[in-house]
């Protein structure tokens, strides 16, 4: 089946277009003054888990384990908070990441971005799928090739708030990766919203 068609899947937190604007505003200076690429504004997400290349007569079974993981959320832990407060440079992999910043151990807001990012890895692999089985680190990468720590990390809050999360698919082109919807799925219900 190796000809079979296949498309580079992901679960990610998809951001509106003004949510993704204030994340750039918060730190533009800073991407402008670490020597690197800035993500194109549009691509701008928080991945949950990364399936890599799934074959397309899989997708029924991704979008059942998608609704599962959505209902598993309690209606009163939604929408999700992600708070994005801290800028890393990671080294190793060439990138300015903004992370969210955890109020607390163990906090609420945290803990339900993490545990749907927990159900949605755990059971794509039991599911036969080969999620990338790294710990969970909620985050967004705002630039690329990034060869050294920005002078400063110090950012302006910005608060992303979610109801759902996506099916993204990514397409590799010349000018970079470009990421597109293939499907909603509503949290703290079981519903799917196909864009």
């Amino acid at each position: 089946m190796s000809g079979a068609p296949s498309r580079r899947l992901f679960f990610a937190l998809w951001p509106d277009g003004e949510q993704r604007a204030a994340l750039v505003h918060a730190t533009a200076r800073i991407v402008r003054h670490c020597g690197g690429r800035p993500v194109p504004e549009a691509s701008l997400h928080l991945t949950l888990a990364f399936l890599g290349s799934v074959p397309e007569r899989r997708l029924e079974e991704l979008s059942i384990i998608a609704r599962r993981a959505a209902a598993a959320l309690p209606l009163d832990a939604v929408p999700l908070a992600v708070s994005l407060t801290t800028l890393e440079h990671w080294a190793r992999a060439q990138v300015l990441a903004v992370l969210e910043r955890q109020e607390e151990p163990g906090g609420a807001e945290s803990a339900s971005v993490a545990e749907v990012a927990r159900i949605l890895t755990t059971e794509t692999a039991t599911a036969g799928f080969s999620p990338d089985l790294k710990p969970f680190r909620a985050h967004v990468t705002v630039a690329r090739k990034v060869a050294r720590a920005p002078r400063s990390i110090l950012m302006r809050k910005v608060l992303w708030s979610f109801e759902a999360f996506a099916l993204i698919e990514s397409r590799t082109l010349a000018a970079g990766p470009v990421y597109s919807v293939v499907e909603s799925y509503v949290l703290g219900s079981a519903e799917k919203v196909r864009t």
